[in-house]
């Protein structure tokens, strides 16, 4: 790199082998980090969705020197449960992404991604794909738990086409990280969301019934319509780094009304006598299966901090 240009700020898309690809008005471009940058401990230095200040110099070439703050990132436990590992920073809505079968969705994993953002302070929504399945009508059941609470959630058929619309109006001017199992249909309904794309579509193993991750790495897309999503490998089992200043019981909403009634002010909501949540559960003002996860949950965090 010869000689020093002009410093501009951009977002970061994607990143490959200590190359990042940024986006600079309109305009895609690879640099690699300063030397400094890549000394320097902490979490994540570089994360996708950053925003970033790059060097370009005279020869053309560029380098990310800064890295902007970030107002909010998404992070999970490491598989040896030692580091935490940024899926993406600066989002501000979490698509966790399901199919009514082929993967059979599972209700734990959904409460986990829900969490994931309610810890994260971001809104969250489901999205609910091959409803076209035939049969499917009789899988959605499981989905009603969350309208209930509040959530919204979107059912749709990238390969039908159905309601591609609605979902593209809930992610404009915004940026959104969609998650899910691997199989759901994730890159096709981002396919369909933006024409041209062209991502790489996964058979499902009819064996295990498992898709092949057909994403490997995190990475932004710019839509036309306004707005970025954030398209990630097929995430199984979420286990959280921290909660921040969000408690657990707080990160499931339905339990909102209860907190601050049981008799207890510490209540954990497991033993306690006279605790709202648990007289709730059993009265079934609140899911028993919802409540399930929030105990998992519960006790893998104890079992993270005894480490």
């Amino acid at each position: 790199m010869t000689g020093s240009g002009e410093t501009v700020r951009g977002r970061v898309l994607w990143s490959v082998g200590g190359i990042y690809e940024v986006e600079v008005n309109g305009e895609t471009i690879e640099c690699p980090l300063r030397g400094r940058l890549k000394r320097e401990k902490g979490i994540g230095r570089v994360a996708v969705g950053d925003e970033v200040e790059l060097e370009k110099m005279l020869d053309g070439s560029c380098v990310i020197t800064g890295v902007l703050p970030r107002s909010a990132r998404l992070s999970r436990r490491s598989a040896d449960g030692r580091r935490e590992q940024i899926i993406a920073a600066n989002v501000e809505q979490l698509g966790a992404v399901f199919s009514v079968a082929q993967p059979e969705p599972v209700g734990s994993q959904i409460d986990r991604f829900l969490v994931l953002a309610e810890s994260s302070g971001i809104t969250a929504f489901l999205v609910v794909n091959k409803v076209d399945l035939e049969g499917a009508a009789n899988e959605l059941e499981l989905f009603g738990i969350y309208e209930r609470i509040g959530y919204d959630v979107l059912y749709t058929s990238a390969k039908r086409g159905k309601n591609i619309e609605e979902l593209r109006d809930h992610l404009v001017s915004r940026i959104t990280v969609f998650v899910g199992p691997s199989g759901v249909g994730k890159s096709s309904l981002l396919n369909a969301l933006q024409p041209g794309l062209g991502l790489r579509v996964g058979e499902l193993s009819r064996a295990l019934e498992r898709g092949r991750h057909t994403t490997v790495a995190a990475r932004l897309h710019p839509l036309d319509a306004g707005g970025y999503v954030v398209d990630t490998p097929g995430l199984g089992r979420i286990r959280f780094w921290e909660m921040g200043e969000r408690d657990l019981d707080r990160c499931f909403p339905e339990f909102g009304p209860y907190l601050g009634e049981c008799k207890f002010d510490d209540c954990a909501h497991v033993h306690e006598p006279s605790c709202a949540v648990v007289e709730a559960v059993e009265s079934g003002d609140v899911s028993p299966r919802r409540y399930e996860s929030y105990l998992k949950i519960l006790e893998e965090g104890e079992e993270g901090r005894a480490c």
